[in-house]
């Protein structure tokens, strides 16, 4: 428990960043299961690269606000678009 009144102020700043933390990290993996799924099921290439552009900004907020490494974020991107430009030589 904590003693001191700053002590209980971090706490409760913890449990807050904790929730906005886990939501943020859902919704993007969430934007890159949608773009693996359309790319699976050969959806139209141009919603399948409105959905990529949707997982950039999502990934570039995560690292923005410290959630994931830039290389990280960088990392997952590359390989998105990958796999995008792929399917749409396809």
């Amino acid at each position: 428990m904590p003693n001191t009144s700053a002590a209980k102020k971090a706490s409760r700043q913890n449990v807050k960043r904790h929730e906005i933390n886990l939501a943020r990290k859902s919704a993007v993996k969430t934007a890159i299961k949608k773009v693996l799924t359309a790319v699976e099921k050969n959806e139209d290439i141009e919603t399948t690269k409105q959905l990529l552009k949707n997982v950039e900004a999502e990934l570039s907020r995560a690292k923005s606000k410290g959630l994931l490494h830039a290389n990280t974020a960088s990392r997952k991107i590359s390989r998105l678009a990958k796999k995008v430009a792929a399917a749409a030589r396809a």
